[in-house]
């Protein structure tokens, strides 16, 4: 038996896969010009990639530590109340 042949629904999983698995950053920059004149500069930094991923290569650390330690304050709060 033959396996079925790969449908635009797989390629889309398997990219979702790769991004949250590897990640992806895309890094430009950008002039807008007209006649040779620059008027508009942008420097675009982003990276998409799964949390983990994320914490894996220690982007988002202060905003997991500070969203952990509000948890913590919350629970001690919770349990000092009951």
């Amino acid at each position: 038996m033959e396996p079925d042949p790969p449908t635009d629904d797989d390629a889309v999983v398997d990219l979702v896969d790769v991004l949250l698995e590897e990640g992806a950053v895309l890094d430009a920059d950008i002039v807008v010009s007209v006649a040779d004149i620059p008027l508009v500069g942008i420097k675009l930094r982003a990276a998409l990639a799964g949390m983990t991923t994320m914490r894996d290569y220690g982007l988002f650390d202060e905003w997991d530590e500070r969203l952990r330690e509000e948890r913590r304050r919350s629970e001690t709060r919770a349990n000092r109340d009951s």
